[in-house]
C-alpha cells in the first residue's frame, strides 16, 4: 500500500511539473519580442506629440494638424534645453569651448530636433498617415531644421560647410566633422548634447509622457 501510494504521488508530481513547463512555453512563444530602442523611443515620441495635440489651445486633431504645428511643438521643446547657443552680440559666440559662463539662453540642440523629427514622421504613416500629408515633412520644418543647424554651427563655433558630395575617406579611414556636418549629420558631440537635452523632458507635466528620446 505504501508503495503504491508512494508511486502514484511520483507521477502525480511528475506530470504537474510537465504541464507547467508546456504551460511556460506557450507564456513565452505567446510574448510579443520585445521592442527594439528605436521603436521604444519612436512610440514614446509619438505618445508624447498626441499629447501635446490634446493640450493645445484650442485642441487640434491630428488630421488638422500642420507643418506650423509641428514648429509649434519643437520651439515648445527649447525651454527644457540644455544647449549653450551664444547670442551674435555675445564675447563667446563661435567660441567652441567658452572659458567661462553667460547669459545666453539654453535651447535644443539641431542634431536632438533633427532626431525627433524624423521618428515623428515615420510613426506618422506608421499610423495611417500619407507621405503627402506628413506634417512632420513639411518643407517650412526643413527650412527650420537647416536655419537651425546653420545658426548653432556658427554660435557653438562648430565646423559646418554646405551639403556637399561625399569624398573619399582621409589615408587614416576617418571623415572630419565638418564632412559629417555638411553632409546632414551631426557631429558626435552634438548628437551628445542632444540626447543630454532630449533626456532631461518631462513634457506638459505628465510623468509618463516624458520625452525620454536617445
Amino acid at each position: 500500500m505504501d508503495s503504491t501510494s508512494s508511486g502514484g504521488g511520483g507521477i502525480g508530481g511528475s506530470s504537474s511539473h510537465s504541464h507547467q513547463g508546456e504551460l511556460q512555453s506557450i507564456i513565452t512563444q505567446s510574448s510579443p519580442a520585445p521592442l527594439s530602442r528605436y521603436e521604444s523611443q519612436k512610440r514614446r515620441d509619438w505618445n508624447t506629440f498626441l499629447q501635446y495635440l490634446k493640450n493645445h489651445k484650442p485642441p487640434l486633431s491630428l488630421s488638422r494638424c500642420s507643418g506650423a504645428h509641428v514648429l509649434e511643438f519643437l520651439k515648445y521643446l527649447d525651454q527644457f534645453g540644455k544647449t549653450k547657443v551664444h547670442l551674435n552680440g555675445c564675447g563667446f559666440f563661435g567660441h567652441p569651448n567658452p572659458p567661462a559662463p553667460c547669459p545666453c539662453p539654453l535651447k535644443q540642440a539641431w542634431g536632438s530636433l533633427d532626431a525627433l523629427i524624423g521618428r515623428l514622421r515615420a510613426a506618422y504613416e506608421e499610423n495611417g498617415g500619407t507621405p503627402e500629408s506628413n506634417p512632420f515633412g513639411a518643407r517650412a520644418v526643413r527650412i527650420y531644421l537647416r536655419e537651425i543647424r546653420e545658426s548653432q554651427a556658427k554660435a557653438r563655433g562648430i565646423p559646418y560647410e554646405k551639403k556637399k558630395r561625399k569624398r573619399a575617406t582621409n589615408p587614416i579611414g576617418n571623415t572630419s566633422t565638418a564632412e559629417v556636418i555638411g553632409s546632414g549629420g551631426a557631429s558626435s558631440s552634438d548628437a551628445a548634447a542632444g540626447a543630454s537635452d532630449l533626456n532631461s523632458i518631462v513634457a506638459l507635466g505628465h510623468p509618463s509622457s516624458s520625452l525620454n528620446f536617445h
